[in-house]
């Protein structure tokens, strides 16, 4: 019987690049340890990739020649067997290589599939962010932080490898794991790199996901016009400048909120974002001359709000601001929603202090988790910690 199996991997551009083509082309060559052709390729749109943009690798295996040819004359799977989350802040949805809004990391999973993440949450905290899918599958967890590298240094600390075991057990008809130890071995040539993936292997399970689990809020989206609902000619809409926000509480407005783009939304890129302790803010206006997007908004109280919708959470606002927490960049995973934290903080200062430490706290357990290279050979210095963490899991 002719099968053809595809596995998808969802990676933040630049900084997992390689991870994903390690992890795709692993899918690939184990395969061909059990006679199986297949074939591992990037997603055409995330090129050039961007810092932390959501992007795509694609590997197809087939049971012979000719299915693996048909499968090929559709450049991008539409269904596919596996799909892999090589950061959970991604679990929130992504972009489409179109941009015609934000999609759903399960869209392409196909009824009985496996949606896998890399993550430290349990699978109830993941469907809180996953959006629901209109057919079942299932959930599976790969224990760990996400692996991230710059553009120049390879983290190796077996993310890869153990998502090649974990591919194992989901979906042994796709690749098994003596075929994964086997390309380990002689490709890699590496015993230590073959029992991580036994390990995961062996401790991999997913739970069974219903239609009716997963959050229910609507993604964003837009409708693109047909061809023929186009307007003549070539022109740019003008923007408009903006305007003073209005208090939440006193109603006096003040400050200034530019007009920006609601189609232009950066939050799918984020997997830090700032939270601002308006407490301690001195006004000094680093943050919102030095933010790359323009992404605060001056209040009313000459303190400045992030507008989540912009925010790529780069981490230049905590790196510049001269208060001591009073910009910390915390794990995007800890959020449900976008709104304005300045809001929150009028409408109850106490209740939104509280919150902050909270949060800061609860926060510090993702203390090595990264938005951005910094220095050349500082994800080699972070490896040895991220290996000893992965054993341990």
């Amino acid at each position: 019987m002719r099968q053809l199996f595809a596995v998808e991997l969802i990676y933040r551009g630049v900084f997992q690049k390689t991870l994903a083509k390690n992890i795709t082309r692993g899918i690939v060559l184990a395969a061909h340890k059990e006679g199986k052709p297949g074939l591992s390729f990037g997603r055409y749109g995330d090129s050039p990739e961007r810092n932390g943009i959501p992007a795509k690798s694609f590997a197809i295996v087939a049971s012979d020649d000719q299915t693996l040819q048909l499968g090929m004359a559709h450049y991008e799977p539409g269904q596919v067997d596996l799909t892999v989350v090589l950061d959970d802040s991604l679990a929130k949805g992504i972009e489409s290589w179109a941009w015609d809004g934000v999609h759903a990391v399960n869209a392409r999973v196909r009824r009985g599939g496996t949606l896998i993440v890399v993550s430290t949450q349990s699978a109830d905290e993941l469907l809180e962010l996953i959006h629901r899918s209109e057919q079942p599958y299932k959930l599976g967890i790969l224990p760990g932080v996400a692996s991230f590298s710059g553009m120049w240094v390879y983290k190796d600390d077996h993310t890869d490898v153990r998502v090649l075991g974990a591919i194992a057990k989901a979906a042994p008809e796709v690749v098994s794991i003596d075929a994964v130890e086997a390309y380990i071995n002689e490709k890699l040539k590496n015993p230590l790199k073959a029992q991580s993936a036994r390990k995961a292997y062996e401790r991999f399970s997913a739970v069974d996901v219903l239609p009716d689990q997963g959050n229910a809020e609507p993604l964003v989206g837009f409708a693109l016009p047909k061809w023929s609902q186009m307007r003549l000619g070539v022109s740019i809409p003008g923007q408009p400048q903006g305007g003073p926000l209005e208090d939440p509480v006193t109603k006096k407005t003040g400050g200034f909120r530019p007009a920006r783009n609601e189609k232009f939304l950066k939050a799918t890129t984020r997997t830090l974002r700032p939270v601002v302790n308006f407490e301690t803010c001195t006004k000094c206006t680093l943050c919102w001359l030095d933010c790359p997007d323009g992404s605060f908004d001056v209040t009313p109280d000459g303190t400045y709000d992030v507008d989540l919708h912009g925010c790529c959470g780069c981490g230049i606002c905590e790196a510049v601001c001269p208060v001591k927490d009073c910009i910390t960049m915390v794990a995007e995973t800890e959020f449900r929603e976008n709104g304005s934290e300045w809001t929150r903080f009028k409408k109850d200062k106490a209740a939104y202090l509280a919150w902050l430490k909270t949060t800061i706290a609860t926060a510090q357990k993702e203390k090595d988790r990264s938005y951005g290279f910094r220095y050349r050979g500082q994800y080699e210095e972070q490896a040895p910690a991220a290996l000893e963490a992965a054993h341990k899991s």
